[in-house]
């Protein structure tokens, strides 16, 4: 009877203790930039050097092979792919008006680009 009541304490502690745990604190950031600024300021930039890198240029000379030829080079292509992947994570933090302004970007990306670039196709549209 002893054993049982101590093992009906103990079980009781366990489930108690387990309803009290609290949620984890969020993380201390605060955003600085909005949508627009930090696709200009860190997106942009950043998948320019990495769509840049890799490419073949044919012209009246011929073919020209464009690739990094350093580890500096490579280096600098390796670390806008991180910038470029991350930045997925910057977007998807509260940021005011984030669809607003995500909208608005879109919105005169794809009017300039039928105006002034329609041969130009997104890289994941078929």
């Amino acid at each position: 009877m002893r054993v049982m009541r101590a093992l009906l304490v103990c079980l009781s502690l366990v489930i108690m203790s387990a309803g009290c745990t609290s949620a984890p604190a969020a993380p201390p950031y605060r955003p600085v930039a909005d949508v627009k600024t930090l696709m200009a300021s860190i997106l942009e930039p950043a998948a320019e050097v990495y769509w840049d890198a890799v490419g073949i240029i044919v012209d009246e000379h011929g073919e020209q092979h464009i690739e990094p030829t350093t580890v500096e080079q490579w280096d600098a292509v390796r670390n806008a792919a991180y910038v470029v992947a991350e930045s997925g994570n910057l977007l998807m933090m509260p940021k005011d008006a984030v669809f607003d302004v995500g909208a608005e970007v879109y919105d005169a990306c794809t009017n300039c680009h039928a105006k002034y670039s329609p041969d130009i196709v997104r890289p994941n549209a078929r």
